[in-house]
C-alpha cells in the first residue's frame, strides 16, 4: 500500500494478507490456532511472533490483522486492536494504562456504557475520576492535577451532538503528562483527524459506521505501537475481548464503502436538519453542521465542515409526543444502533440513557422530548417527507 494513496483507495486496498490461491476478496481465517513445523518453531514464536507469524485467535488472526492494518491506515495510526465490541475497546484502552491511585478526567456528556466503566469500575478499582463539561476548557485546565494519567470524551457527545476541541484539550492534558483517550465514533475515521489534532488513543464501535449495515459488533483501539502492543495487547488477550476473524472480514468489507456511505449520510443529515429547523413542532433540532451549533467553528476546523451522520431533535410536548412521533414514522426503525445504511430513531431518556438519573437528564440535555436520529442511505426527500408526516402526526 502506498502511503501517497486516498482515503478511498486505501480503504480498498489497504492491509491484504493473500494466501497461496491469491484470492480477490479476502480470506477468512476460521481458525482458533495456528500449526508449527516443529517444537523449536513454537518455542521461538511465543518468545516473539512475527508480523506474519500468529499463536492463537484471541492473540491475533491473519483476517482481524487485515482490519486493524486498514482501519489504522484510514486513522493516520501507527498500530490498531480489534475488539469484540466497542466497550470492549473503551474498557481495555482505560483499564490497561490505568492502576489504583491514578486520576482520570472525562467529560460529563458520555454513553451510558462508559459511563458505566468511570463510575463503576475504574472507581471501584481505586481510580479516581473527575467529571467536567467537555466544552469548557477552563474547567479542563481546573480538573488536572500530578496524578492525572488520562483525559477521556467523546469527541462528538451522544447524544446531544456537543463538539470537544481536541487540540485544545490534548495540549491541557499533555502538559500534566496525561494521555488523551477520545471515542471519536460520532465524528467517524472519515471525518476526524484525532491523532493529528493531538489525541494519543482513538476508539471506534466499529459496530456502527465501519460495518455500516448492522451486521456485526466489533470495536478498535488506535494508537501508538508502543501503547498497542506494549500496553493494550497483553491486556487483551489475556482478559479475552478479541474480535471473531468472521466479524473481522464483515468490518474489512465495510471499509469498502465507509468513505461513500458516511459522505452521502452527513450530506443527507444536513439536508433533514436545514429543513426541519425551526419546525413548529420542534424546541430545537440539533445538528453540528447547523450554523447556529454552539460549536459550529470547531466543525468547520476539526471536522472539516463535516456535522456528521446523526442529529437530535428535541419534540415539544416531552416523551408522550416523542413517543407519538416514533411511532409514526414509516421509513425510519426504531432501534439503538447508529451508523446504519437504515435510518435509526432512539429515545435516549428511555433506552441508552436510562440509567441516568433525572438531574443527569438534565445536566446533559436528555430531555423527554429528544430523539436521536441517524440518517441511512435512504433517498432524502423520502425522509424528510416521512419526518414531517411524523411531526404533524403529534397532534393529530
Amino acid at each position: 500500500m502506498s502511503d501517497d494513496w486516498k482515503q478511498a483507495t486505501k480503504m480498498v486496498h489497504g492491509g491484504i494478507r493473500r494466501s497461496q490461491y491469491n484470492e480477490v476478496s479476502e480470506a477468512i481465517f476460521l481458525t482458533q490456532g495456528f500449526v508449527y513445523d516443529t517444537a523449536e518453531q513454537a518455542e521461538a514464536r511465543f518468545i516473539e511472533a512475527g508480523p506474519d507469524e500468529f499463536i492463537y485467535a484471541r492473540y491475533g488472526n491473519p483476517t482481524v490483522a487485515m482490519f486493524e492494518d486498514r482501519i489504522a491506515a484510514l486513522e493516520g495510526a501507527e498500530d490498531a486492536f480489534a475488539t469484540a465490541s466497542g466497550m470492549a475497546a473503551v474498557n481495555g484502552a482505560l483499564c490497561s494504562m490505568l492502576k489504583a491511585g491514578d486520576h482520570v478526567v472525562s467529560a460529563k456528556a458520555l454513553f451510558g456504557s462508559c459511563l458505566y466503566i468511570l463510575e463503576n469500575i475504574l472507581s471501584g478499582f481505586g481510580v479516581e475520576v473527575t467529571f467536567v463539561d467537555g466544552t469548557d476548557l477552563d474547567q479542563w485546565r481546573a480538573a488536572m492535577r500530578p496524578n492525572t494519567k488520562a483525559v477521556f470524551f467523546e469527541s462528538m457527545s451522544n447524544p446531544t451532538l456537543e463538539v470537544i476541541d481536541i487540540t485544545a484539550v490534548s495540549e491541557i492534558a499533555h502538559s500534566v503528562g496525561a494521555s488523551v483517550v477520545v471515542d471519536n465514533v460520532f465524528s467517524t475515521p472519515v471525518f476526524s483527524k484525532a491523532i493529528d489534532q493531538g489525541a494519543d488513543v482513538v476508539i471506534y464501535s466499529a459496530t456502527k459506521h465501519i460495518d455500516g449495515q448492522g451486521r456485526a459488533l466489533g470495536g478498535v483501539v488506535l494508537g501508538t505501537k508502543d501503547f498497542i502492543r506494549g500496553t493494550l495487547e497483553p491486556y487483551m488477550k489475556h482478559t479475552g475481548g478479541s474480535l471473531s476473524p468472521f466479524n473481522a472480514w464483515v468490518l474489512l468489507k465495510g471499509l469498502e464503502t465507509i468513505t461513500l456511505r458516511v459522505n452521502a449520510q452527513a450530506a443527507s443529515a444536513l439536508r433533514i436538519a436545514t429543513t426541519l429547523n425551526g419546525h413548529s413542532a420542534l424546541e430545537h433540532t440539533l445538528y453540528p453542521g447547523l450554523p447556529d451549533h454552539a460549536q459550529y467553528g470547531l466543525v468547520q476546523t476539526q471536522l472539516g465542515g463535516k456535522g456528521g451522520t446523526v442529529l437530535s431533535l428535541d419534540i415539544k410536548g416531552g416523551k408522550e409526543a416523542a413517543f407519538r412521533f416514533l411511532n409514526a414514522m414509516t421509513i425510519a426503525v426504531i432501534s439503538n444502533n447508529l451508523g446504519d445504511a437504515k435510518s435509526i430513531a432512539t429515545h435516549p431518556a428511555t433506552t441508552t440513557h436510562q440509567r441516568l438519573n433525572d438531574v443527569q437528564k438534565d445536566e446533559l440535555g436528555i430531555t423527554p422530548g429528544l430523539v436521536r436520529f441517524s440518517v441511512g442511505l435512504e433517498d432524502v426527500d423520502d425522509l424528510i417527507a416521512d419526518l414531517q408526516q411524523a411531526l404533524a402526526a403529534i397532534d393529530s
